[in-house]
Protein backbone atom coordinates (compact mmCIF):
# COMPACT_ATOMS: atom_id res chain seq x y z
CA UNK A 1 0.00 0.00 0.00
CA UNK A 2 2.42 2.46 -1.08
CA UNK A 3 0.78 6.25 -1.79
CA UNK A 4 2.72 8.96 -2.85
CA UNK A 5 1.58 12.39 -3.40
CA UNK A 6 3.45 14.95 -2.74
CA UNK A 7 7.21 15.54 -3.99
CA UNK A 8 8.86 13.82 -7.10
CA UNK A 9 8.98 9.98 -7.87
CA UNK A 10 10.58 7.81 -7.30
CA UNK A 11 13.70 9.88 -4.55
CA UNK A 12 13.89 13.30 -3.72
CA UNK A 13 13.60 15.82 -5.29
CA UNK A 14 17.11 16.83 -6.60
CA UNK A 15 16.32 20.13 -6.50
CA UNK A 16 15.23 20.02 -2.82
CA UNK A 17 18.04 20.73 -0.80
CA UNK A 18 15.87 19.70 2.26
CA UNK A 19 14.68 16.29 1.63
CA UNK A 20 12.50 15.41 3.99
CA UNK A 21 10.21 12.42 3.61
CA UNK A 22 7.59 11.80 6.49
CA UNK A 23 6.38 7.91 5.78
CA UNK A 24 2.79 6.89 7.84
CA UNK A 25 2.65 3.33 8.17
CA UNK A 26 -0.46 1.66 9.15
CA UNK A 27 -3.12 -0.72 8.28
CA UNK A 28 -6.43 1.50 6.93
CA UNK A 29 -8.89 -1.42 8.97
CA UNK A 30 -7.18 -2.40 11.79
CA UNK A 31 -8.49 0.23 14.04
CA UNK A 32 -5.85 1.99 15.72
CA UNK A 33 -3.26 1.30 13.79
CA UNK A 34 -4.54 3.17 11.26
CA UNK A 35 -3.22 6.43 12.83
CA UNK A 36 0.58 6.50 10.85
CA UNK A 37 -1.57 6.74 8.44
CA UNK A 38 -3.72 9.96 9.13
CA UNK A 39 -0.75 12.06 10.74
CA UNK A 40 0.80 11.43 7.39
CA UNK A 41 -2.31 13.09 5.59
CA UNK A 42 -2.49 15.62 8.34
CA UNK A 43 1.13 16.84 7.43
CA UNK A 44 0.24 16.35 4.04
CA UNK A 45 -2.43 19.36 4.56
CA UNK A 46 -0.29 21.49 7.04
CA UNK A 47 2.91 21.40 5.48
CA UNK A 48 5.11 22.66 2.49
CA UNK A 49 4.53 20.90 -0.77
CA UNK A 50 8.76 19.94 -1.16
CA UNK A 51 8.24 17.62 2.01
CA UNK A 52 7.60 14.08 0.31
CA UNK A 53 4.96 12.01 2.34
CA UNK A 54 4.09 8.80 1.44
CA UNK A 55 2.22 5.54 2.98
CA UNK A 56 3.40 2.02 3.69
CA UNK A 57 2.03 -1.02 5.33
CA UNK A 58 4.97 -1.55 7.01
CA UNK A 59 6.95 -3.95 4.80
CA UNK A 60 10.79 -3.29 5.93
CA UNK A 61 12.34 -3.44 2.36
CA UNK A 62 9.42 -0.91 0.30
CA UNK A 63 10.87 1.32 3.98
CA UNK A 64 14.31 0.79 2.41
CA UNK A 65 13.59 1.33 -0.79
CA UNK A 66 11.26 4.45 0.02
CA UNK A 67 13.99 6.50 2.17
CA UNK A 68 16.65 5.90 0.22
CA UNK A 69 18.34 9.15 -1.11
CA UNK A 70 16.85 12.07 1.96
CA UNK A 71 18.53 13.64 4.54
CA UNK A 72 15.40 13.73 6.75
CA UNK A 73 13.14 10.64 7.76
CA UNK A 74 10.21 10.53 9.51
CA UNK A 75 8.57 7.11 10.34
CA UNK A 76 5.02 7.41 11.93
CA UNK A 77 3.21 4.21 13.33
CA UNK A 78 0.64 2.29 16.35
CA UNK A 79 2.88 0.62 18.78
CA UNK A 80 2.02 -2.18 21.37
CA UNK A 81 4.44 -2.35 23.93
CA UNK A 82 2.40 -2.48 27.06
CA UNK A 83 1.82 1.01 27.88
CA UNK A 84 -1.12 3.26 28.42
CA UNK A 85 -2.91 3.69 25.26
CA UNK A 86 -1.96 6.97 23.71
CA UNK A 87 1.66 7.37 24.94
CA UNK A 88 4.04 9.16 22.90
CA UNK A 89 7.28 7.41 21.73
CA UNK A 90 10.43 9.14 19.82
CA UNK A 91 13.36 7.21 18.65
CA UNK A 92 15.97 8.85 17.09
CA UNK A 93 16.90 5.91 15.43
CA UNK A 94 20.12 6.80 14.52
CA UNK A 95 21.18 6.88 18.33
CA UNK A 96 18.78 4.24 19.59
CA UNK A 97 17.99 0.76 19.20
CA UNK A 98 14.64 -0.18 17.92
CA UNK A 99 12.52 -2.34 19.89
CA UNK A 100 10.91 -5.06 17.66
CA UNK A 101 8.11 -5.51 20.72
CA UNK A 102 6.78 -2.09 19.66
CA UNK A 103 5.62 -3.30 16.38
CA UNK A 104 4.61 -6.93 17.19
CA UNK A 105 1.19 -6.29 15.49
CA UNK A 106 2.91 -5.83 11.76
CA UNK A 107 1.61 -8.48 9.70
CA UNK A 108 5.39 -8.05 7.90
CA UNK A 109 8.40 -10.58 9.73
CA UNK A 110 10.76 -8.22 8.03
CA UNK A 111 9.05 -5.03 9.65
CA UNK A 112 10.17 -1.26 10.75
CA UNK A 113 12.65 -2.14 13.43
CA UNK A 114 14.16 -5.41 11.17
CA UNK A 115 14.65 -2.94 8.04
CA UNK A 116 16.45 -0.01 10.33
CA UNK A 117 18.94 -2.71 12.28
CA UNK A 118 19.68 -3.57 8.96
CA UNK A 119 20.09 -0.88 7.08
CA UNK A 120 22.00 0.40 10.32
CA UNK A 121 24.59 -2.23 9.42
CA UNK A 122 24.76 -1.83 5.90
CA UNK A 123 25.63 1.59 6.31
CA UNK A 124 22.14 2.61 4.52
CA UNK A 125 20.41 4.31 7.40
CA UNK A 126 19.30 8.16 6.19
CA UNK A 127 21.78 10.77 8.18
CA UNK A 128 18.41 11.79 10.30
CA UNK A 129 15.59 8.78 11.06
CA UNK A 130 13.06 9.48 14.02
CA UNK A 131 10.18 7.57 14.64
CA UNK A 132 7.20 8.42 16.69
CA UNK A 133 4.88 5.98 17.95
CA UNK A 134 1.71 6.24 19.05
CA UNK A 135 0.19 3.45 21.80
CA UNK A 136 -2.49 1.51 20.21
CA UNK A 137 -5.59 0.41 22.45
CA UNK A 138 -6.97 -1.52 19.66
CA UNK A 139 -5.66 -3.30 16.55
CA UNK A 140 -8.77 -5.17 15.56
CA UNK A 141 -10.78 -4.86 12.49
CA UNK A 142 -12.51 -2.21 11.87
CA UNK A 143 -11.61 1.72 11.00
CA UNK A 144 -12.50 3.77 14.26
CA UNK A 145 -9.54 4.91 15.92
CA UNK A 146 -9.94 5.09 20.34
CA UNK A 147 -10.08 8.64 21.94
CA UNK A 148 -7.41 8.65 23.42
CA UNK A 149 -4.95 7.15 20.27
CA UNK A 150 -6.54 10.40 18.06
CA UNK A 151 -5.51 13.47 20.77
CA UNK A 152 -1.91 11.95 20.73
CA UNK A 153 -2.15 11.70 16.96
CA UNK A 154 -2.89 15.65 17.26
CA UNK A 155 0.14 15.75 19.31
CA UNK A 156 2.57 14.01 17.40
CA UNK A 157 1.61 16.37 14.36
CA UNK A 158 2.40 19.17 15.86
CA UNK A 159 5.86 17.82 17.08
CA UNK A 160 6.54 16.97 13.41
CA UNK A 161 6.07 19.90 12.30
CA UNK A 162 7.72 21.60 14.71
CA UNK A 163 10.65 19.47 14.26
CA UNK A 164 10.86 19.77 10.11
CA UNK A 165 10.85 23.92 10.87
CA UNK A 166 12.89 24.29 13.54
CA UNK A 167 16.06 21.77 12.05
CA UNK A 168 16.77 22.66 8.81
CA UNK A 169 19.89 24.75 8.29
CA UNK A 170 21.11 27.53 5.96
CA UNK A 171 22.67 25.20 4.38
CA UNK A 172 19.54 23.13 3.89
CA UNK A 173 20.45 20.14 5.18
CA UNK A 174 18.39 18.90 8.49
CA UNK A 175 18.84 17.04 11.82
CA UNK A 176 16.52 16.70 14.71
CA UNK A 177 17.45 17.25 17.95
Amino acid sequence: MTERTSGSLPGPDQNNRQKILVIGIGNEYRGDDRMGLVIAREIREKHDPSVMVTEESGDGAALMEAWQGYEMVVLVDAVSSGAKPGTIVKIDARKEIVPARFFQYSTHAFGIAEAIELARTMNMLPPNIMIYGIEGASFNAGTEISEGVKESGKQVVEQIVHDMNISVHEDGHGQFF
